[in-house]
């Protein structure tokens, strides 16, 4: 290992070498006249005109961060052919010409990345263009001016466009930064945490988008303050370093960031709110400790198959996985990725790179932190390295929502080793009601309860709603990361409570009557969490029930507090990205529980054990409809957490 890198041995020079490499990589696939990088794969929904715009868009910003680094030094003539590229892109009468703004909203998001790059770059590229060029570019980049922008990160792309039209002397629109200036104080939540629009959102969208934008801009649009006033600019700095201060313990030891929300394709642009903060000035994380967490999340993909043996970034997360792509992912897609090389726009004497590494919070102690805005539980050991999110607050919906669960956000569980099954009719980490035919309801909707720091370091949350059963057959819609829509059949009030200690969750769980009509279930259902591999896992259950499902690196474990009567371990093909099998455990009564019982279970993801003892959970009624639950450890430890009564109170099915 380097001497200033010793836990990734990752130096600047390791990474300018990735990016030249990358960049001849997607050199092969560029158009006769430049405009376009045409990657191998499936097209998009948006067509083959607008992921050729997508390639070159995306690898200009890794081009950008190049020479901006090296001071306009472009030893690899990078610049030289993206002008050319530039020329031909926005010159309407050319076979190459993009797809308009104002015509295909795709073009809205790749005119943000070209405009970024062009103000970054401004004295070694924009400056030097043919005037004809720089006409023909403001008039392409001018599309966007007063088009609808989805109230969600999208409204940076027409911020960030306009602002370098202004810089350049082309048309703007006050009114158009203004309205989107307010939609993003809209998503403003608590503890620096951002949602991408008005549901429960909550994804790496606020880092590599709604973090990344806004401090950039005013450090190069907005210098003089005459757009942001200086009390907003010091509020975006004060939510990037709250954030990142939770976003540096949702890292694994081994570099992994979070399996969790949509566009995961995008891979190691997770890194790129870490270096907005090394460059701003806005981070409170030490410069070693930033480069730690940036290496260690690049360094984790490279290791692993991305980019490829081609030199490409494909669709997938390590390797390629073409499930994982959304309708709106192209061969281009991933190099969003390239946000979270970032860093290279800082000179090599900046300490971000000087500096010594410094451990992660996970390689120093456990973590047991609560992230209020998206309703995790936050819990990583030392011992495995890996951190896992209890979620109970996050669900890409609103309450009261009669969707499905969207797999990459409703779920009770996420962490840096596993995701939950992305394809066919099994389900991790939730807590369900069977119905006759064995199908399983859903939980978007829900009402979070409450998320807590309970003494002795423990952690609860608790969320409860309506079950239902959806029948989302009909339902061909894009996926943007929310749920189905179809005919949906009401169940039972759901109440789920989670108790965390030392990386161990106790979930409990009580059904309730809903009012009106409803069907009631026929089992309550508790799974955990899946483990994938290449190899087939090994899964066992015990009497108790107890089951467990354990793969090289990790193991999977359910076991009975109160009310299980039996365990099973599904074992599924090609359901991962991170494995060809997929082992999940689950436990289930062996009839619905009756209205106001409550269930438990004790629900394990570690790298093996020792086993952590469990606790005694003792029950009484609150007095209201609901329960108080009280969890004794052998060493004395006590928690008492609450599972309400529904608002409404229970009624007669």
């Amino acid at each position: 290992m380097s001497g200033r890198s010793p836990y990734t041995g990752w130096t600047r020079e390791r990474w300018a070498t990735l990016a030249d490499e990358m960049l001849r990589a997607v050199a092969r696939y560029r158009s006769p006249g430049g405009a376009r990088i045409d990657l191998p794969g499936p097209a998009s929904r948006n067509g083959r005109a607008s992921d050729g715009l997508e390639g070159f868009a995306r690898t200009f910003l890794l081009a950008g961060f190049r020479v901006a680094g090296e001071g306009g030094a472009d030893p690899g003539g990078f610049l030289e052919h993206y002008a050319r590229g530039l020329a031909a892109g926005t010159d309407p009468a050319s076979p190459e010409a993009w797809p308009r703004p104002d015509v295909l909203d795709q073009s809205k998001v790749e005119a943000a990345s070209i405009a970024l790059v062009l103000q970054l770059t401004r004295p070694w590229l924009w400056d030097k263009l043919d005037d004809r060029v720089r006409e023909r570019t403001v008039a392409w980049l001018a599309g966007v001016i007063g088009q609808p922008y989805p109230p969600i990160n999208w409204v940076w792309f027409r911020i960030v466009v306009e602002s370098f039209l202004r810089e350049s002397g082309g048309p703007w629109s006050a009114a158009d930064i203004e309205e989107d200036l307010a939609v993003h104080a809209s998503l403003r939540r608590p503890g620096g945490w951002l949602s991408d629009g008005p549901e429960r959102a909550y994804d790496h969208y606020t880092g590599w988008a709604l973090h990344l934008y806004p401090l950039l801009w005013t450090h190069l649009f907005d210098v003089t303050g005459t757009l942001c006033p200086a009390e907003v600019r010091d509020q975006w700095s004060a939510d990037l370093a709250d954030y990142l201060d939770d976003a540096v313990r949702l890292v694994g030891a081994d570099g992994s960031p979070l399996l969790q929300g949509r566009s995961l394709v995008y891979r190691f642009a997770a890194a790129a709110p870490f270096w907005v903060g090394a460059l701003t000035g806005a981070s409170r994380l030490s410069p070693g400790l930033t480069r730690r967490v940036a290496s260690g999340m690049v360094r984790h993909f490279a290791d692993r198959g991305a980019p490829g043996p081609d030199g490409l970034l494909n669709l997938g997360w390590h390797g390629a996985w073409p499930a994982m792509r959304q309708s709106y992912s192209g061969p281009g897609s991933p190099y969003w990725a390239t946000k979270g090389m970032l860093g290279l726009a800082l000179p090599a004497d900046h300490p971000v790179w000087t500096d010594e590494e410094q451990p992660l919070p996970v390689e120093t102690a456990d973590v047991a932190r609560v992230i209020r805005a998206p309703g995790w539980l936050v819990s990583a050991r030392q011992r495995d390295g890996l951190v896992v999110v209890v979620n109970h607050g996050t669900d890409h919906a609103e309450p009261g929502d009669l969707r499905s669960d969207s797999p990459l956000y409703a779920r009770l569980g996420y962490s840096t080793a596993t995701v939950p099954p992305l394809t066919g009719p099994s389900v991790a980490n939730t807590v369900a009601v069977l119905d006759a035919d064995g199908r399983v309801s859903h939980r978007a909707g829900f009402e979070t309860c409450y998320v807590t720091e309970l003494p002795d370091g423990v952690l609860a949350a608790a969320s409860q709603g309506t079950v239902r059963w959806v029948d989302t057959s009909g339902d061909d819609s894009p996926d943007h990361g929310s749920g189905r829509t179809g005919p949906v059949v009401p169940g039972p009030v759901l109440t789920v409570a989670s108790v965390v200690r030392h990386g161990v969750e106790v979930r409990l769980a009580r059904l309730d009557a809903a009012a009106g009509a409803f069907r009631a279930g026929r089992a309550l259902q508790l799974t955990g969490w899946p483990v994938a591999d290449d190899a087939y896992p090994a899964a066992r259950a015990f009497p108790g029930p107890a089951a467990t499902a354990r793969g090289p690196a990790l193991r999977s474990v359910l076991r009975n507090l109160r009310g299980f009567t039996a365990a099973e371990v599904r074992i599924e093909q090609g359901t991962s990205p991170l494995g060809a099998w997929t082992a999940i455990p689950s436990v289930s009564t062996g009839d619905q529980p009756a209205f106001g019982e409550v269930v438990a279970a004790v629900v394990v993801l570690d790298r093996g054990g020792p086993d952590e003892p469990d606790p005694a959970l003792a029950l009484t009624a609150d007095g209201a409809g609901g329960h108080r639950a009280v969890l004794t450890w052998p060493d004395g430890v006590r928690a008492e957490v609450s599972l309400p009564a529904p608002k409404r109170g229970p009624v007669s099915g």
